[in-house]
């Protein structure tokens, strides 16, 4: 199943928002211990009176929705599909603290409303009057890779849809507390833009969003095509993940030396990054490496950001340098490879060609 990229929009810890290609300045998060995002200027898409009734990633969800719609240059799309992993976790923690506080009675139901995962689809739905297709998976590592997927079936059936796919997750202090005591995270404060070579235990977490126009036709302003979409559970080894990346590649009719570049999910955990370090000497030896996470943090959806990085790779023909891995520069950008895994059991694979 292939689909063209019609228009891409990432709201991340760095400024990608509003602009055309990577942005020149890169923001480092050195003493923090997390990433989170630059959000937009609401009131450029929300009329404040609605804005102040959403939370947060809502608003930025949003956003980053009507501003994918806008550069599409479409009026309505032909569905709205979105993955999470965790869902509307702000609102979660108010309803949770109003039952405690409150010892269960006289609760205000807003939140609970709010808090469900597929509070951000309808809201896109209601910003723009959608009547369509929605949806909303939560899969955890899988989340966004669900929804591609079913975008994917829909434009596979009929090429002259267009569908808004997206994902979104949220960073907020308890949760950065909650899953600090897991050992997932960096104990002492480190630079986010040295997280890859920091090495040790731990990463640093993160949050973003990301929407994606999808259609099965490709026109002039259509960014990358989506050749091919794989996922990987729980692998019995390294090994196992090479044969089914060379298969993944094998099956797009390419071979690993038409593979031009590769973005990975890198970040600066020894045991995680050793899958990465492993591909890098066998089926990935000798093809220019890059990687992303230390611009947007380690969360559930992450896949999701360096598909944009890519679609703007791609669109540009230019690889920033703030993401390249070594001294390897890719002569061309017409096949790129973007392999991910969340804990080493979630993995995931995209393979993006120039239109």
């Amino acid at each position: 199943m292939k689909a063209f990229i019609k228009s891409a929009v990432a709201i991340s810890p760095q400024k990608t928002f509003g602009i055309k290609g990577f942005p020149t300045e890169v923001m480092d998060y050195a003493e923090t211990g997390f990433l989170k995002c630059i959000e937009p200027l609401y009131r450029d898409f929300l009329d404040p009176m609605v804005s102040r009734r959403m939370s947060r990633i809502v608003k930025m969800s949003v956003c980053g929705a009507l501003g994918c719609i806008q550069n599409a240059g479409i009026k309505m799309p032909d569905g709205i599909i979105t993955g999470t992993g965790l869902g509307c976790i702000e609102d979660t923690e108010k309803f949770l603290g109003s039952i405690y506080t409150g010892e269960e009675r006289l609760l205000n139901p807003t939140p609970f409303i709010q808090s469900t995962h597929n509070t951000v689809a309808g809201a896109i739905a209601l910003a723009i009057k959608c009547h369509a297709y929605n949806a909303t998976y939560a899969h955890r590592g899988f989340s966004f890779e669900s929804a591609i997927l079913d975008a994917l079936l829909h434009v596979s059936e009929n090429p002259d849809t267009h569908i808004l796919a997206g994902s979104f997750d949220e960073l907020t202090p308890n949760s950065y507390q909650i899953t600090r005591r897991l050992g997932l995270w960096k104990t002492e404060p480190v630079s986010s833009l040295s997280l890859i070579k920091e090495g040790g235990t731990g990463t640093m977490p993160g949050e973003g969003l990301a929407f994606f126009m999808l259609t099965g036709k490709r026109d002039d302003n259509s960014m990358a095509q989506l050749r091919s979409m794989r996922t990987l559970y729980k692998p019995h080894s390294d090994e196992e993940i090479e044969n089914v990346m060379t298969r993944f590649i094998e099956d797009a009719g390419l071979s690993s030396s038409d593979i031009d570049m590769a973005i990975l999910g890198l970040n600066g955990d020894n045991v995680s990054d050793r899958i990465y370090r492993h591909l890098m000497k066998g089926v990935l030896n000798g093809i220019p490496v890059s990687c992303f996470k230390h611009l947007c943090g380690e969360y559930d959806t992450s896949s999701s950001f360096a598909l944009w990085l890519a679609s703007v790779i791609v669109q540009s023909r230019q690889v920033p340098d703030c993401i390249r891995l070594g001294d390897m520069i890719p002569e061309k950008m017409n096949q790129i490879l973007i392999y991910n895994h969340l804990w080493g059991v979630n993995h995931s694979m995209y393979l993006l060609s120039s239109c």
